[in-house]
């Protein structure tokens, strides 16, 4: 039986940083995935030419040039700005909230008249000294018009429940940019990469051996015999088999569809702000890619609740949520021979940026 230095469960994109990582210094490693491609939920699927981002839209884009050469030493990223629209009654926003969308909600041409608009909108909260929930949080954020258009629905959505019953905490700040700009990241590096993250997934991956179709808790004491050392992405909880507890998460679901027309939006991403709409936003893959294809791909994405069989996507940390965690951390730090890294083992949402950046700060630290 062939023996490996690591076990890595979970191709995404920090398995897969990892194990180049750990090629590059002479390990030996066995990657697996439960699923039946490479990339975690940065996978692309072509359809008629088209990088379709099968798990939602991913956008690279960083202030850390170290990740930025690193990710560029792989592959070739374009120079795509991520540009939202809000979608609201008939009407369309731009994304984030700048001057372009002052103009759109108010008429008002210049950073004064906006500011003052914004001013005049919240002054009619200012009798909410300690915002009770979300709601009152961002009314005396930003006034009505900008929350019930842009926010409300949204993000109601988003949580599944009413604003009114979502903590403050949720929105601390809400930028303004008052400035005509509608690059939605303030980062210094931004682009996908030309040809799909498949393309960078495959070069990570690239001489490391990788089985798909294989579900790391239906074998595992046969794949841990297979090495002396596991890093494990997956979910946390599920390793410790559940032991303190299941963590909570929100999923996401989505409807792909293939339509004969060159262009459905215009944008890679329009936002439904309306509760009414059921989707959060539709996604035109194309655009991520400026493709010139006589068809196009477009998503529906739609926000929903977490139940076993659905892909777990952003942790709920609130306070139960947070103090079981602490535990599961706990029991991690006995495991000396196996490391947890990405989002689903660190129970935290990560930009990919973030992900690269903790994969490779692990390698240094486990190389050494």
């Amino acid at each position: 039986m062939e023996k490996y230095d690591y076990l890595i469960v979970g191709a995404g994109l920090f398995g897969a940083v990892f194990a180049h990582e750990a090629k590059r210094v002479g390990k030996h490693c066995l990657v697996i995935d439960k699923r039946n491609h490479r990339g975690g939920n940065i996978y692309c699927e072509d359809i008629e030419g088209i990088h379709v981002h099968k798990y939602g839209a991913h956008i690279f884009h960083t202030d850390n040039k170290e990740v930025w050469d690193y990710v560029n030493s792989f592959v070739e990223f374009n120079r795509y700005t991520n540009s939202p629209l809000a979608y609201f009654d008939g009407k369309l926003y731009n994304l984030p909230f700048n001057m372009n969308t002052f103009y759109q909600l108010w008429g008002v041409k210049t950073p004064a008249e906006a500011k003052a608009k914004i001013e005049e909108q919240r002054k009619e909260f200012d009798h909410i000294t300690t915002p009770a929930n979300l709601e009152e949080q961002a009314l005396k954020l930003c006034g009505k018009d900008i929350y019930h258009r842009l926010i409300k629905g949204y993000t109601e959505k988003q949580w599944g429940r009413s604003a009114k019953e979502l903590p403050a905490f949720i929105i601390k700040r809400i930028p303004f940019r008052f400035i005509y700009d509608n690059n939605y990241f303030n980062d210094s590096y931004q682009g996908i990469p030309k040809g799909g993250y498949n393309a960078l997934i495959d070069a990570l991956l690239e001489g490391t051996e990788v089985r798909l179709n294989t579900n790391y808790f239906s074998n595992r004491n046969e794949l841990d015999a297979l090495a002396d050392n596991i890093l494990f992405t997956g979910c946390i909880d599920q390793f410790f088999d559940y032991q303190c507890g299941h963590l909570e998460y929100r999923s996401l679901r989505f409807e792909h569809k293939q339509l004969e027309t060159e262009d459905f939006q215009g944008n890679a991403v329009v936002n439904y702000t309306e509760r009414e709409v059921p989707y959060t936003r539709i996604i035109e893959h194309k655009h991520f890619e400026f493709g010139t294809q006589p068809t196009t791909v477009i998503t529906y994405e739609y926000s929903d609740d977490f139940a076993p069989g659905k892909e777990p996507y952003y942790p709920i940390n609130d306070k139960r949520n947070t103090e079981m965690m602490s535990q599961y951390k706990k029991l991690a730090s006995e495991r000396k021979d196996v490391l947890f890294g990405g989002r689903l083992a660190q129970y935290a949402y990560a930009d990919m940026d973030d992900t690269v950046a903790a994969a490779l700060a692990l390698c240094k630290k486990t190389f050494k």
